[in-house]
This record gives structure tokens, sequence and C-alpha cells, in this order.
């Protein structure tokens, strides 16, 4: 198998550029690393390019050995992102998932609205429990941090390859995308009217899930058709976003 021992390469350059998001977006392509999250890609269908391990690398290729290349040590250790790396990584193409296939999702299938969060970690994270809890769609607003990146991706652990994702740019297009599909919007804030347990989460809801430090934008609450809250004890203001994410969606499955 051959080994790509040039910066010049015309894929380690494109491995290079897929570091950085702007090109992410307008190439439709990012880069998974591991064992587990290349097993899971190819389990669930996704569309992998290339692959590229290090030269120590002793593990299977998952049966797609000819887009497979080796990599130099020092090239793939200026293109990983992870301390340890399993020495494995492969460029991906970005599902394409059209909105329009989910108007018709009424048979009680949830939607999480991620409004402008930042911290990898929760993106990933709530990208995880939402695909645990059953939810059909994650809707990421305009001002969110890119859920194509090393960080998110693997704070996922996979369920990018199965959690539909689309990204919408204003609050009149959510509103008008959710109604058609007969979902509520859900908001949480302290002023809310009631408790999350005093309604029914299980459904045909369109979850919000704010930024970390401002919350739910003010727009999106006044246009949500629920208000509800957490409640909190001592003087706790807010929980982190995936915490408080994780309540209320796993209301979905309540028996």
């Amino acid at each position: 198998m051959r080994t790509i021992s040039s910066k010049e390469n015309k894929i380690f350059r494109l491995c290079e550029q897929l570091t950085h998001k702007k090109y992410r977006d307008k190439l439709g392509l990012y880069i998974i690393e591991g064992e587990n999250l290349l097993e899971e890609a190819v389990k669930n269908g996704a569309e992998i390019r290339t692959v590229l391990a290090r030269p120590d690398y002793g593990g299977s290729f998952f049966g797609i050995d000819h887009r497979a290349f080796f990599l130099d040590d020092k090239l793939f250790n200026r293109i990983s992102q992870t301390e340890s790396s399993q020495g494995i990584m492969a460029i991906t193409v970005k599902p394409q998932i059209s909105p329009t296939g989910f108007i018709d999702e009424r048979g009680g299938g949830n939607f999480v609205v991620l409004d402008r969060l930042q911290d990898p970690g929760n993106i990933g994270t709530i990208l995880r429990t939402a695909d645990a809890a059953g939810y059909r769609l994650a809707i990421i607003m305009k001002g969110t941090a890119d859920v194509f990146s090393p960080k998110v991706v693997r704070a996922a652990t996979g369920s990018l390859f199965r959690m539909p994702v689309v990204f919408m740019d204003s609050v009149d297009e959510l509103t008008e995308y959710t109604r058609a599909a007969g979902k509520k919007l859900v908001a949480t804030c302290l002023d809310g009217e009631r408790y999350y347990y005093d309604e029914n989460l299980r459904e045909n809801i369109a979850l919000i899930i704010g930024n970390e430090g401002s919350g739910i934008s003010r727009e999106l609450i006044q246009s949500s058709d629920l208000k509800i809250k957490i409640p909190m004890y001592g003087n706790i203001e807010s929980l982190n976003a995936s915490v408080a994410a994780g309540i209320l969606m796993y209301e979905a499955v309540r028996p």
C-alpha cells in the first residue's frame, strides 16, 4: 500500500484544508479519526473517500483497503486532532439532508434545535443524547459552532452518522418549518410558565437548547409555543446545556 510522505501530496493538502471550517463547508467533507468512528461510519453507510493510517497501524481497514494509504508519521501527526491517536483517520462526505423530508413527520418524532451553542463537547453530547432518546432531527441555528469539527465529531461518538442534521438561518425560517412539520416549539427559560414534567414532551415537539452563556435568544423564546423550566434548588440559576438537554429529551421515552 502506498505511503504518502510529501506535504505537497494532494491528499495531505486536502486533509490540511479540512482542519478549517471554511473548507469543510466549501468541499462538503470532514475528517473522522479513530477505529470506533470508522467502524460506525461503515456500519451506517457513510460515504468514505479515503482512509489514512500511520505506517505502524496494525488494525483493520474495515474492508475499504482500495481507498487506503499510509501517511508518514510527521504528516499524520500534523493532521491528527487527538492526544493519543489510534493511528487511523478518514476523509468522509457530509450527509446531504433535505429538511422537506421531515415535514410529514407527524407520527410523534421530536426535533432538537441548537441555538448558537459554542462548546463542542456540549454539541456532540446533545446530538448523542438526541440519538439515544429517539429524536428524529437536529436543527442547527446560525451562530452555532461547526457540528463537523473534530471535537464535536468525537463527542457525538457516531451519532452524526445516524442523526440527520439541517441548518437554518433565522427564527422565521425555524418557526415556519416546525409548524409545517406539526411540531410545538419548546423553550426552557427561568420565567417558564410550568415545570417540564407538567407538560407532554413525548412527541411532536421541537426542543430548543440555548447558548451556554446567554441561553435561548429572546426572539426564539417569544416565538415558542411552550415555555418550561427545570426545578433547581439553592442559588443555581442554570444547568449545563447538555445536562438540561438530557433531562428534557428523555421525557420522550418515559413509560
